[in-house]
């Protein structure tokens, strides 16, 4: 679920970080063109005052060729390359010289295109001007008296103050978006974080429940999560109800069983003076019997490891083991020194390292691999468990004759032994497999250092 959580979190804000780039770029764009007219359509009136001033100045004189009867009052018409520029020219005559032109345009033109206006419209050009300027241009056609020749009147501008205007609200354009985005995913994140802080809850809830700390969820949730909360109690109640029935049953079988057993074993022993062949038989059919049952009952016990269970210190289970281990396996025949002692050696890493399972499941597991390493080691055994992230890992290892890989494959097959000579049903490393499994565990089978088996089993490792 942290996953789950982690994922939906970053899925979100990355959506939300989209959405906002994408309404700020357009939003962005929109102002910028909304105020690229505005300051463009103050730029041409502006112009088109200056046009309206010159129209007024401009006379015909006897030939009927425009004079400026009155000087202009903007110091820039005066000022060489001072950015502000007029032109009077004959309409059909774009290549020749202008009749009239500021002094600020000195001895540059503006290079007006051939074309014909409508007496009294506006024409707006785009034109490049002296000193590298770029322009902007309104002209208009007029006409003194009905037969006198035409004029294109021309007012220019250079566009440096309007692109630095533009420029400047560009930048603080940008940066304004780019604070009002930050807040935006600043604001988003807030949301996600309280929003989601329900899951999270929950996730911890669900956490005690796996690492044995709870049966059932506990907390306070939201309205939301609450129903989600009760339909899994419901389902943690039904599983539980289950595995105790699935007990229940199994000890009802074994002592329905093994009351026959215990009869049929007594019979024996009192038919041994007369049959003691058949009394042998039976008592043997009858260990074999038991053993089965044994086995089966583990196993319908180990079934409930899916069930949560508390968490099982390591080191104190290894340890009571090891207690029965060594007077159990005090003198083994594999020993070529039958007065030697076996020498056991435990390490557990880091002390407090606990199972995430039922104690008596993990004493199945280490029970039956220190048993079969203690049947068959020589001088000595070594134990060894330790972390690895979420699991945790057993290592039972011996300098006993050890397994061929083929041995190996087989003895974890239900009822098979490496040496039949040896005592046992053949069912304990078969035993830890099946627990080793339902804990969604590894069980694996090597070479030990000194030649003999090595037995890794990994676990998960409580919270």
């Amino acid at each position: 679920m942290r996953r789950w959580v982690a994922s939906l979190r970053w899925r979100l804000l990355l959506a939300a970080l989209l959405a906002v780039s994408l309404a700020l770029v357009l939003a962005g764009v929109a102002i910028a063109r909304l105020f690229e007219r505005h300051v463009t359509q103050q730029f041409d009136l502006r112009l088109q005052d200056q046009l309206t001033q010159l129209l007024a100045a401009l006379e015909p004189d006897a030939d009927g060729q425009p004079v400026l009867a009155r000087p202009l009052a903007d110091p820039r018409w005066q000022r060489p390359y001072g950015g502000l520029y007029w032109q009077v020219q004959a309409v059909g005559r774009a290549e020749a010289e202008p009749a009239l032109r500021s002094r600020s345009l000195w001895d540059e033109r503006l290079p007006l295109a051939d074309d014909t206006l409508p007496d009294g419209a506006l024409h707006r050009h785009a034109l490049p001007g002296p000193a590298g300027q770029r322009l902007r241009a309104l002209e208009r056609a007029v006409q003194w008296g009905d037969h006198g020749p035409r004029w294109r009147v021309v007012v220019a501008a250079d566009t440096r103050e309007l692109e630095q205007a533009l420029g400047a609200f560009h930048g603080a354009l940008a940066r304004s978006l780019a604070g009002l985005g930050a807040a935006l995913l600043a604001a988003v994140a807030a949301q996600l974080w309280l929003g989601l802080r329900p899951l999270r809850a929950l996730q911890h809830a669900v956490q005690r429940v796996r690492d044995g700390h709870e049966t059932r969820l506990r907390g306070h949730f939201v309205a939301e999560v609450q129903p989600l909360v009760e339909d899994f109690n419901r389902v943690l109640a039904h599983d539980e109800q289950g595995v105790e029935r699935a007990r229940r049953l199994a000890g009802n079988l074994a002592h329905a069983i093994k009351t026959p057993l215990a009869v049929i074993g007594t019979l024996a022993e009192e038919l041994q003076p007369r049959e003691p062949a058949l009394a042998t038989a039976l008592q043997e059919q009858v260990q074999r019997l038991r053993e089965q049952v044994d086995w089966h009952l583990r196993r319908a016990r180990a079934a409930s490891a899916a069930h949560p269970a508390r968490p099982t210190p390591v080191q104190p289970v290894l340890e009571g083991l090891l207690r029965v281990m060594r007077k159990v396996h005090a003198h083994a025949p594999q020993r070529p020194d039958e007065g030697a002692e076996l020498a056991w050696d435990v390490e557990v890493t880091p002390p407090g390292l606990a199972f995430a399972g039922e104690a008596h499941d993990l004493q199945e597991i280490a029970g039956n691999l220190l048993d079969n390493a203690g049947k068959w080691a020589r001088t000595r055994v070594e134990v060894r468990a330790w972390q690895e992230g979420p699991w945790w890992v057993l290592c039972v290892q011996d300098d006993g004759p050890g397994l061929t890989p083929e041995q190996c494959a087989a003895v974890l097959q239900r009822g098979v032994r490496a040496d039949e000579r040896a005592p046992g049903a053949g069912l304990g490393l078969d035993i830890v497999r099946e627990v080793v499994s339902l804990y969604s565990g590894q069980l694996q089978l090597q070479r030990s250092p000194w030649g003999g088996l090595a037995v890794q089993v990994r676990l998960p490792a409580a919270a």
